[in-house]
């Protein structure tokens, strides 16, 4: 991926894949917890259990989405998320590529990244998944996602409060120190998202992010197979 084609954090005009032009906001979601420094991203409603994983600093960061104007009339009538992004410095971004997998890097022209079939994404400390959720996963989506109660994790997403509609800042059922996901809807919907980090001229990480594939030029190339591994236990859950 160019630099040149990357607009996560960016305000303003950019191209839109679909081939017209779109005004970038950025929105901030608060703060992630990543004790472990085991950065996970992943659908949360089909694989929190199973993210692919990046190695960040241990730390608590800030999380913003990008959200594109993709209205024809461009008047805020019609918006999707272009990206999620854990923010690890403020430093100017100078090159931007493909998260490396467990044996490396991905082949040329292809990503690691996250397969959504819930039309979400999300961050949160990998880790913490074991100790901070109940039971068993398989039971997640009757118990904490979609209880039907407030406060269940689509009731949140769906709120316009705290956060925009389509956002959450959720924290774990069981979590002991504030462990916590933090989601977005994904831009179009399901399909597979690569995963980038961004590095700064002295090759310093700046960020990871969930490339939404709603912003930019570069043709949608395929999937590296090392952990694109999930099982879809979510059915029917459409935007």
């Amino acid at each position: 991926m160019q630099l040149s084609d990357f607009f996560a954090l960016t305000s303003g005009p950019a191209p839109l894949v679909t081939g017209s032009r779109g005004e970038l906001s950025v929105h901030d979601l608060g703060t992630l917890r990543v004790p472990s420094g085991s950065l996970g991203a992943a659908d949360p409603f089909v694989a929190l259990d199973m993210p692919i994983t990046v190695p960040i600093p241990p730390g608590d960061y800030r999380v913003s989405t990008t959200i594109a104007d993709v209205s024809t009339e461009q008047d805020g009538s019609h918006l999707r998320e272009a990206y999620l992004s854990l923010i690890v410095s403020d430093a100017v971004t100078a090159s931007v590529e493909p998260v490396p997998g467990p044996d490396g890097p991905p082949e040329h022209g292809s990503f690691f990244g996250v397969a959504v079939d819930a039309g979400t994404v999300a961050f949160f400390d990998a880790a913490a998944v074991e100790s901070s959720m109940p039971g068993e996963a398989d039971d997640w989506y009757d118990e904490v996602f979609d209880t039907g109660e407030p406060g269940s994790w689509f009731d949140t997403m769906d709120s316009e409060t705290p956060l925009r509609a389509g956002t959450a800042n959720i924290e774990m059922p069981l979590a002991r120190a504030g462990e916590n996901v933090i989601l977005a809807h994904s831009g179009w919907g399901d399909g597979f998202y690569p995963v980038v980090q961004t590095w700064d001229a002295d090759g310093r990480l700046t960020g990871v992010h969930i490339d939404l594939q709603v912003v930019g030029s570069a043709p949608d190339p395929e999937p590296s197979s090392p952990q694109t591994s999930w099982v879809s236990r979510v059915k029917g859950f459409l935007r």
